[in-house]
């Protein structure tokens, strides 16, 4: 991989970064709100838990997006964690905090084999 091509997608993904860390800092969708209503409770209860799942997957993607610029600073990222293998452009152009090409991404989603975030958190550290 270039030079200018690894600036580019550690432009993409400091960008993504910024976005991800301000939504994440908002966090009034999730607050309690008691209502003498019951109809009304049940539906901020509602919305409560689609913010709280909103917050996770955004939570999840800024661990991905971390764990792509420490691959950046250690001069791993393109190559698969499981199998080794150089990433194609075309999947990082699409998902750039990838850390698996999609033969491992699909296994992963199938559950073949253990994927984990926390490793990907601490290597961004």
């Amino acid at each position: 991989m270039t030079k200018n091509e690894l600036a580019k997608y550690k432009a993409v993904l400091e960008a993504k970064l910024k976005e991800l860390s301000d939504a994440l800092r908002n966090r009034e969708d999730i607050a309690i709100e008691k209502t003498p209503d019951a109809l009304d409770e049940v539906q901020l209860a509602g919305e409560r838990e689609l913010a709280i799942r909103n917050l996770d997957r955004e939570s999840s993607l800024l661990r991905q997006v971390r764990g792509a610029l420490a691959r950046i600073a250690d001069g791993t990222y393109g190559v698969c964690l499981h199998c080794e293998e150089d990433i194609s452009p075309k999947r990082l152009n699409a998902v750039p905090q990838t850390a698996y090409c999609i033969t491992c991404q699909e296994a992963a989603d199938r559950h073949e084999f253990e994927t984990n975030d926390t490793v990907e958190f601490a290597n961004a550290a």
